[in-house]
């Protein structure tokens, strides 16, 4: 908005710094971070007495966990709020890669929000249909594929390696949807701790400022032998809302959590940043860079093979977070050292920018 703002007035005086990405980016990172901290208090208390006992906790899982019950979930909400406000205000409206992103972004946020409501409704950890869950996201995920697609080709770029991409065709928009689909679910899982999900999310939207803006300026893409992808740059300044609004959020719900971010805030921040690598051709890059993310999801696949075939399990139990909290490690050991493995990732997936 304030771009177009800008624009109209021919970036006259101050407004001029508006013409620049980089201060765009940094007034979304501040934009989100104030909205969430200051509507932060009355949004949980607000939360705390519609939910009544809060989130469902497993039986089944950690018996620690227990002592979390009666805090409120759907915080993912405040993150939309902050995130779609920051995102309104400082983006270029007219870019479609913008409202794909949005689409995924609020889509994603829907369906996590429906499941959320269910479980408090129910007083359940089950939630609605995996299956139902699965159609819904790749029907929002599809149409956000196409809709890039039209904008930036089907071409598949590989990391640390300069040539031309593979064109996939129409099998793009399917392996782009998968993306999504599987980058927003992996989120999901991992979201299992107080912050355990909330600060990879942050550092990987942080790598993902710097891909998007080099992804969108020729000189750069060129000089580090990646697509270029026009518009993409604007993604930088939806990655610091990201940041922003991931900041505010985990004042609140670093150890021990006053409000749960739930599916609402991790389908959807999972879902935005497989949208982001999408946009600026750096799926596989996303890969790397999450890589925490994916290592939690396959710890679950792998459990639920093993398990329907042997009886055994691999782990003693999933996702893999859980796993080193039955070998004894205490919950803030786990989610700082995950921490830690997502910034080293984050770097290598950084570094293929430059090992083309």
């Amino acid at each position: 908005m304030l771009y177009f703002i800008a624009a109209q007035l021919g970036f006259p005086g101050i407004l001029n710094l508006v013409r620049y990405l980089s201060f765009r980016s940094g007034g979304a990172v501040a934009t989100a971070l104030i909205i969430g901290l200051i509507i932060g208090p009355k949004f949980i208390g607000w939360l705390r007495v519609r939910q009544g006992k809060g989130q469902p906790i497993r039986e089944d899982g950690p018996q620690t966990h227990l002592a979390k019950r009666g805090t409120p979930t759907m915080g993912g909400l405040m993150i939309l709020t902050s995130m779609v406000i920051s995102i309104l205000l400082w983006m270029d409206l007219t870019n479609p890669f913008v409202w794909a992103c949005l689409f995924v972004t609020l889509g994603f946020g829907a369906i996590g929000f429906l499941d959320d409501y269910d479980k408090v409704r129910k007083a359940s950890t089950a939630g609605i249909s995996g299956r139902m869950r699965l159609i819904g996201e790749f029907a929002i995920a599809g149409v956000a594929s196409w809709i890039i697609t039209s904008q930036n080709g089907t071409h598949l770029y590989l990391p640390f390696y300069s040539g031309s991409g593979i064109d996939l065709g129409y099998f793009y928009i399917a392996f782009a949807a998968f993306t999504i689909v599987a980058f927003g679910n992996a989120v999901n899982l991992t979201d299992g701790l107080d912050g355990l999900a909330t600060m990879p999310v942050i550092i990987a939207a942080v790598a993902f400022v710097i891909i998007a803006y080099l992804a969108g300026n020729a000189k750069f893409a060129e000089y580090l032998g990646i697509p270029h992808v026009a518009r993409a740059g604007d993604m930088a300044i939806f990655c610091g809302a990201m940041v922003g609004a991931g900041l505010a959020f985990l004042w609140f719900n670093a150890p021990p959590a006053a409000v749960f971010m739930g599916d609402t805030g991790s389908l959807a921040l999972g879902g935005a940043l497989g949208a982001i690598s999408v946009v600026a051709h750096h799926e596989i890059v996303l890969g790397i860079i999450g890589g925490l993310f994916v290592v939690e999801a396959l710890s679950v696949i792998i459990q639920v093979f093993f398990y329907k075939r042997t009886g055994k399990r691999v782990f003693r139990m999933a996702p893999i977070h859980h796993h080193f909290e039955q070998l004894g490690w205490a919950e803030s050991t786990v989610v700082i050292r995950f921490w830690i493995i997502a910034i080293v990732l984050a770097l290598a997936g950084l570094s293929t920018l430059k090992l083309r």
